[in-house]
């Protein structure tokens, strides 16, 4: 079955009502009993003498997307022939850094189409955007059917409330579990693992499905930093002995590269580096592998005798590595600005002491046009384009 997840805006989608329901033939059977040393807790699957059928509107507080006390809701769906078949919705939980899946829906009729593992991945997908800790959810103990599909997505079991419907939950064989989802922990690799070298014209398709695959939907939907590279790469300003491209196992995990850069006060002109894309394949992300890369050619850039580096930048990952907001070395942007994403590094100590000014990064960044963009996407493998929260406005 072809189908399309799809962002369902606030605006149009409030109150649109999930017709929640299911029918079982078992139940997880919750005790918990009082001992001498503290409490045991006993969960275990059991058959049930005649089905249960639940749905929500028997407790008159039907699922609806975008409730009201989902402050920070956001939804996507699957329309077939004008009808939401499925749907998703999640909302941050910002004081423990995880994200809830708050509804989870598909009609009954378009299961076993893997439609429910498709927006899982989306849910999954926003975690690691947003650099979630975990994804939590919640089902009762007697909705085995979810529970095992939670199950099947990596879930595990991580809570319960024996009195969150009514004060016998446990009777009622209808007790709330909570589940979590956490990002795989991955382990940072040593230098010895990594080849740090100069691109080769036999690395271009590589480097520029890497990059695709790196920054696709992260800041708006769809990404054209693998455009930027092919450009870059032709355009007078392109640093290529300082450029440099990470290879693990024979494959391309990662780039950098370097462009001409200026601060211009007045009459003064005093040339510097800028970078960008620096991007890292997902599967190696949070590695170590772009601490390598831009370490490895900020000392190169500092031996061939750069001064600085300046960047538009993510703020939560840059100072890691010493970069300090423009602020502080008297540099604004073209027109006068400075912000936490507008940062530059000294490649010597008190390299900048003496240039300040308005910062001019390379043509080659501002020009590059979506027609362009969309036919450059052909040469790679389609990808999916879905709409985040965390996107640019």
């Amino acid at each position: 079955m072809e189908y399309e997840i799809i962002h369902l805006p606030k605006e149009s989608w409030k109150g649109t009502i999930l017709p929640m329901g299911y029918t079982t033939y078992e139940y997880y059977d919750v005790s918990v009993e009082k001992t001498d040393k503290g409490y045991g807790i006993n969960i275990e699957k059991k058959g049930l003498d005649k089905p249960i059928t639940h749905t929500s509107e028997e407790y008159n507080f039907p699922d609806r997307l975008y409730a009201d006390h989902w402050e920070n809701a956001f939804a996507w769906g699957v329309i077939v022939d004008g009808e939401l078949i499925a749907a998703i919705e999640t909302d941050i939980e910002a004081w423990s850094n995880r994200l809830r899946i708050t509804e989870v829906w598909v009609s009954e009729k378009y299961r076993k189409h893997g439609i429910g593992h498709a927006l899982i991945e989306v849910a999954k997908e926003q975690a690691r955007l947003e650099h979630r800790r975990a994804i939590i959810l919640e089902t009762q103990s007697c909705n085995v059917n979810a529970i095992g599909f939670y199950r099947h997505e990596g879930f595990s079991l991580i809570g319960m409330d024996i009195c969150c419907y009514s004060n016998n939950d446990i009777k009622r064989k209808e007790v709330r579990l909570e589940f979590g989802w956490f990002p795989e922990k991955k382990r940072r690799l040593s230098r010895n693992e990594i080849e740090i070298r100069m691109e080769k014209p036999e690395d271009w398709y590589d480097v520029e499905l890497m990059t695709q695959r790196a920054f696709w939907n992260k800041h708006h939907m769809g990404c054209d930093e693998h455009y930027l590279v092919h450009k870059i790469r032709q355009h007078e300003d392109y640093i290529p002995e300082l450029s440099r491209v990470a290879v693990k196992d024979g494959a391309v995990i990662g780039c950098i590269m370097y462009t001409k850069a200026r601060v211009v006060s007045n009459d003064k002109v005093h040339d510097i580096l800028s970078f960008g894309p620096l991007c890292i394949d997902p599967k190696w992300q949070g590695c170590g592998v772009g601490e390598m890369l831009l370490k490895t050619t900020m000392n190169l850039a500092a031996d061939k005798g750069y001064k600085a580096i300046v960047i538009y930048g993510e703020p939560d990952y840059y100072p890691r590595i010493g970069f300090k907001t423009c602020d502080n070395y008297n540099i604004t942007t073209a027109d006068c600005k400075n912000f936490d994403a507008f940062m530059g590094i000294e490649l010597k100590k008190d390299s900048l002491k003496g240039i300040e000014g308005r910062f001019y990064e390379s043509e080659v960044y501002k020009n590059l046009p979506k027609e362009a963009v969309e036919e450059f996407n052909r040469k790679f493998p389609p990808l999916r384009k879905i709409k985040f929260p965390c996107h640019w406005s």
